[in-house]
């Protein structure tokens, strides 16, 4: 590929359960539907329907621990819940969007953990690995794109740029700053030694990574439009205004007709089977 730009990646990140606390990770394997176990669970209502901490902000404070061979979950005045990789019970139906897929429901135990914590009565449950869920081949310009149980892409990716901007705005305004953890990418990168400049993915067209396994191969589809999640405070499981009110004076998209976006969607066209680390270095392709 032609080198425009050098990065390096700064962090990866998984949410096992959809809009539930994230895992920070020394490594990654990337596989079909994007980094292993990102996404694999989701927590759904009576009527089969996916929640999100839109609805339960309180979602945010239910944290993952990755284990060799389980999950466990622990949440404020929870005992913990361990969740095995290998044990699933009833196959059900559930709907994420607009999208009605094939799942695995995890049993009673599980329901009654995750109703306790959120008051009222749901079900957690994992997604079917037969299941064919596609990106959007409007944006993907018809390359076929998998997902498990995601908004709609295998990856976000932002930068520390990005954050950076964001943070010195709050702080000219007298606000905190804020975490990237509130926007919840898969893919951290950065310049090295030489800083990106503020939001350099929104004009990047592929990632390109070495690694021991082989190259990988990401192209930035979409932008990402912002919802209130990143205003919940991931401490406190508390909605607020910001970050939304700072970046909606300089983050409206004209791609997306206005809506405030924050980080790039990507999907994967090399590499799956590798092994992602924080630190690698990796070269990137400006659109034209």
């Amino acid at each position: 590929m032609n080198e425009d730009l050098r990065f390096r990646i700064h962090s990866l990140y998984v949410y096992p359960v959809k809009s539930c606390a994230g895992v920070a990770l020394d490594e990654a394997l990337l596989v079909e539907t994007g980094l292993e176990l990102d996404r694999a669970w989701m927590v759904v209502d009576e009527t089969g329907e996916f929640l999100t901490q839109r609805q339960r902000p309180r979602m945010a404070l239910v944290r993952p621990q990755l284990r060799p061979h389980d999950m466990v979950l622990r949440a404020p005045g929870m005992l913990a819940l361990h969740v095995a990789y290998d044990t699933v019970e009833a196959p059900t139906r559930v709907r994420v969007w607009d999208d009605e897929v094939a799942a695995y429901d995890m049993g009673d135990l599980a329901a009654q953990w995750f109703s306790d914590f959120l008051g009222q009565r749901v079900r957690l449950v994992r997604f079917d690995p037969e299941q064919r869920r596609l990106s959007s081949l409007r944006w993907t310009a018809g390359r076929e794109a998998l997902n498990q149980f995601s908004d709609g892409y295998p990856l976000l990716v932002t930068s520390q740029s990005a954050l950076d901007e964001l943070n010195t705005r709050l702080a000219a305004a007298g606000r905190a700053p804020v975490g990237m953890e509130r926007f919840r990418p898969n893919l951290v990168i950065d310049g090295g030694d030489e800083p990106l400049d503020p939001h350099a993915e929104d004009h990047l067209e592929e990632l390109e990574i070495g690694t021991p396994q082989g190259t990988v191969r990401l192209a930035l589809v979409k932008p990402c439009a912002r919802c209130p999640i990143p205003n919940v405070d991931p401490a406190t499981g508390t909605p607020g205004h910001e970050p939304g009110d700072t970046l909606a004076g300089y983050r409206r998209d004209t791609r997306l007709d206005g809506a405030i976006t924050f980080g790039m969607n990507a999907i994967i066209l090399e590499g799956v089977e590798c092994v992602l680390q924080p630190g690698m270095q990796g070269r990137a392709r400006y659109k034209f």
